[in-house]
């Protein structure tokens, strides 16, 4: 019996000792962070060099992501686009509600785009369909079709200006 006692002894008595040296190291920290210049320095320097690495993969991912709207263009254009009325309007609808399952999924925002803008490149009159889209496509898919848009000379929707100032290229 007093064997089991000793065992609890020791088993709480190391967790007492790690526990406290835990919480000394906890204050040791605190107290360095908050009187070493030196340290100050080097946290700061940390957080800073940290920043600027998001700050350099944000930058990348959105080259990436422009790349890849320029080829998603390119690819949409060298598929070619229906000419009959008949197959155009029934492009259309398949193409917006693909994009309009996409972009409610969430899962590949360029393609959702792309779909939109398939979508749009038959449609009639471009200018309306994108005050609809503006109103009900979410905004980060919206502005990949903005972008998409601008890389393609051949959709004529409103002033390049507009587009510039972030009015997503429609006049009103």
């Amino acid at each position: 019996m007093s064997t089991s006692i000793r065992t609890s002894t020791i088993i709480a008595a190391s967790v007492g000792t790690i526990f406290t040296g835990f919480i000394a190291y906890a204050i040791y920290f605190d107290h360095k962070r908050r009187t070493d210049p030196e340290f100050r320095k080097a946290l700061k320097k940390e957080s800073r060099k940290e920043a600027r690495a998001a700050k350099e993969q944000a930058e990348a991912q959105g080259a990436q992501q422009k790349e890849a709207i320029k080829i998603a263009v390119a690819e949409a254009k060298e598929e070619g686009f229906p000419t009959d009325v008949e197959d155009r309007e029934a492009y259309f609808m398949t193409e917006v509600a693909r994009g309009e399952t996409l972009s409610q999924d969430g899962s590949d925002s360029v393609e959702a785009a792309l779909c939109f803008y398939k979508a749009l490149k038959v449609y009639p009159q471009p200018r309306d369909l994108m005050s609809i889209y503006d109103k009900t496509v979410p905004k980060a898919v919206f502005d990949i079709l903005a972008d998409m848009i601008a890389s393609d000379s051949t959709i004529q929707i409103g002033s390049r200006q507009g587009s510039e100032s972030g009015s997503h290229g429609i006049d009103d």
